[in-house]
């Protein structure tokens, strides 16, 4: 273990003395530090060698939070290359690209979204070339919690330093340029953004949308994954138009013809609100921005999304109207969120172990309810159990003071990552591994589970 954990500490300090763990437990987490050493490209870590040999925006970000258990440096140039790759309005994209992977390796690709010409309005960089969409904004939180985990180094490199301009701008971006319902929470103008691809919540918004000519693209991701596992032709063709739309306008934030409000993203954005407060303390900035941006993004959320019947927050569709009936794991996630009300954190945690989700009786947390309409357990967010969710949920269990569902959810992940090879999502059921193996954030998260056992609370 200590060869092949030598190979990724870059000069940094010398690792934290080993956690006190069964010999199942060091085995655990030297297969995920395997996984990350395997899927780092030079800068930056790939998602899956196979299916997603690029960088990912909100995966980076879970990455770097659990590499810091591993070498604090190399946790920081990853949100470093990420946040390289900015757009001058401020937007973080969704994928930046090697230029090193053959194009036909993955689709859409750059030459799909001329990122460099098509959103030379918008300021997107000359290179490297990216995609044109964004993801959900984890990455204060991440920086914040890698600052943590070395902050020697961290104020030695003026990590915290040069990310607090990109980071704030991100946040205004998205609080004015997206801002598209006008009461404040942050919209996503395509499926791909929440990160959840082909959730429910999108079929009605989706609609709307006549299909690209299968002709005119390949999907690359079939070649790496399993057609049941995966979003179906006609919903990709829907994503393709969508983003083809939307390059084609110069990537600009009007007359988008899907614009959603979800729960997801806004919870991560405020808790990454209360995280960019305290970075800005620590550099010298003033955090009240961040602090009183946060209450009003969570007014705005309770207001806008809080459904007391459904038992969740729900998403907002912009164009059709009204909240979308389809209760999935984004409406779950604002747990995470401080100061919610009472009486919606007593519902959520019902809503957590009750009918629709189950995750008392199966230990795990489905992406869509088992009760749903459209419920699919081997489909990619129709069902499945995804540990990025997990492992939000389980930060939010520990801040409301729920630590033994916390704790339990927390033994649920551990299992199901190491038999399931690292899976991209298990089904929610049994555990079973679908989707890729081997995959980053979650090992990643892994790594953090089993080194910060009581996770630490949004303080």
């Amino acid at each position: 273990m200590t060869a092949l954990l030598d190979r990724i500490r870059e000069g940094t300090r010398p690792l934290d003395p080993p956690v006190p763990a069964g010999t199942a437990d060091l085995t655990l987490r030297r297969g995920a530090a395997r996984v990350l050493i395997r899927n780092w490209a030079g800068a930056s870590t790939v998602p899956s060698r196979t299916l997603y040999p690029h960088q990912w925006s909100w995966d980076s970000a879970f990455v770097a939070i659990g590499l810091r258990h591993l070498s604090p440096r190399r946790a920081q140039r990853e949100l470093e290359t990420l946040l390289g790759a900015q757009w001058e309005d401020g937007r973080v994209p969704h994928i930046v690209f090697n230029p090193a992977v053959p194009l036909g390796a993955y689709f859409p690709s750059p030459d799909f979204w001329r990122s460099s010409q098509a959103g030379a309005a918008a300021g997107a960089p000359a290179a490297p070339e990216t995609s044109g969409i964004v993801q959900p904004p984890v990455h204060a939180l991440a920086a914040w919690l890698v600052h943590e985990a070395d902050p020697a180094e961290s104020v030695r490199r003026g990590f915290l330093a040069r990310l607090y301009p990109r980071l704030a701008a991100w946040h205004r971006y998205l609080t004015t340029a997206r801002d598209l319902g006008g009461a404040g929470l942050a919209a996503v103008v395509h499926p791909w953004e929440p990160g959840m691809d082909n959730s429910p919540c999108w079929d009605g918004p989706l609609s709307r949308i006549t299909p690209a000519d299968p002709a005119s693209f390949r999907r690359a991701d079939l070649d790496h994954g399993d057609a049941d596992d995966r979003p179906t032709d006609v919903d990709y063709g829907r994503y393709v138009r969508l983003a083809a739309d939307y390059r084609d306008r110069g990537y600009a934030d009007s007359d988008h013809a899907f614009a959603v409000e979800d729960p997801c993203v806004n919870a991560l954005l405020i808790v990454s609100e209360h995280a960019l407060a305290r970075i800005a303390a620590e550099t010298g900035a003033d955090p009240l921005v961040h602090e009183r941006r946060a209450g009003q993004l969570t007014d705005a959320l309770v207001g806008r999304l809080w459904d007391a019947d459904a038992g969740l927050f729900l998403c907002r569709d912009l164009v059709g109207g009204g909240l979308v009936r389809e209760r999935s794991v984004a409406g779950l996630v604002p747990l995470i969120v401080p100061g919610l009300p009472e009486d919606i954190v007593r519902t959520l945690l019902g809503t957590l172990d009750g009918p629709h989700f189950r995750a008392a009786d199966t230990g795990l947390v489905a992406s869509y309810a088992l009760s749903g309409r459209a419920f699919d357990r081997t489909r990619y967010w129709r069902g499945p159990a995804w540990f990025n969710t997990a492992w939000l949920i389980g930060r939010g269990l520990r801040l409301h003071g729920a630590d033994d569902r916390a704790e339990r959810l927390r033994t649920a992940f551990l299992a199901a990552a190491g038999t399931s090879g690292f899976a991209e999502y298990v089904d929610p059921v049994t555990g079973e591994g679908r989707g890729t193996r081997d995959f980053a954030w979650t090992a990643a998260l892994t790594l953090d589970l089993l080194a910060t056992p009581h996770l630490e609370t949004a303080r």
